[in-house]
């Protein structure tokens, strides 16, 4: 399983972002992926995990209403849209996934040195 994250970038607050997560080599009990940040000295978080159904997901709490992941089956890629980027969003960005974990479980348990994790992008939001 492979997992490949883009499209991090400087942006200014209040602006937008869409990163991508392409994805190879799910086989069966590979259907949920979850998005995680990580800041220096603080443990990597999920903040966004959908199942394999796009009516399936999760948000944590402090980007509700901002964020929205998505996937394209069809393309084996999972998006995440960042809307109304804050200062304290900015992060490395990872995607991951791991068989046999609901969409929930991925972003609530997934420990960085389980599953399959993308390399990270970075999103800086900054004046």
């Amino acid at each position: 399983v492979q997992l490949q994250a883009s499209g991090g970038g400087l942006v200014q607050p209040g602006g937008s972002l869409r990163l991508s997560c392409v994805y190879s080599g799910f086989t069966i009990g590979y259907t949920a992926v979850g998005w995680f940040r990580q800041t220096p000295g603080n443990e990597r978080e999920g903040v966004a995990c959908i199942g394999e159904s796009s009516d399936d997901t999760y948000y944590e709490d402090s980007v509700k209403g901002r964020f929205t992941v998505s996937r394209d089956n069809a393309k084996n890629t999972v998006y995440l849209q960042i809307n109304s980027l804050r200062p304290e969003d900015t992060a490395v960005y990872y995607c991951a996934t791991a068989s046999g974990y609901g969409y929930g479980a991925i972003c609530l348990t997934l420990e960085p040195d389980s599953g399959s994790w993308g390399q990270g992008t970075l999103v800086t939001v900054s004046s």
